[in-house]
């Protein structure tokens, strides 16, 4: 079982930048993928960024490729999303996600744990 609590979303002006943070608790923290997806009204979830259990593996969408960043620290058992240059079509409800496994996955319906979600909103 993983328990995981995002935080760090806000209000941003567009252009620029927020951290994310997911505090897990549970065992399998340290060996799940883990992954950040966000959701806009009457938009569909979809993944932001998707890291390995060791770190040494991320993929992240086109969308946001080269705006944002995941990493984690299984020390401290959290997940972490840095994000620039934010544009209002960023706006959204940020989930963070965890597998469960080793498996590297985009697909939403193979993460067994999410978050509550954080809100980032960019006004323009």
């Amino acid at each position: 079982q993983v328990q995981l609590v995002e935080s760090g979303g806000g209000l941003v002006q567009a252009g620029g930048s927020l951290r994310l943070s997911c505090a897990a608790s549970g065992r399998s923290f340290s060996t799940s993928t883990m992954a950040w997806f966000r959701q806009a009204p009457g938009k569909e979830r979809e993944v932001v960024a998707v890291i390995s259990w060791n770190g040494a593996s991320t993929r992240y969408a086109d969308s946001l490729a080269g705006r944002s960043f995941i990493s984690r620290d299984n020390a401290k058992n959290t997940l972490y999303l840095n994000l620039d240059s934010l544009q209002p079509e960023d706006t959204a409800i940020y989930y963070c996600a965890a597998t469960g496994t080793y498996l590297v996955t985009v697909n939403p319906v193979l993460y067994d744990y999410w978050g509550q979600g954080t809100q980032v909103t960019v006004a323009s």
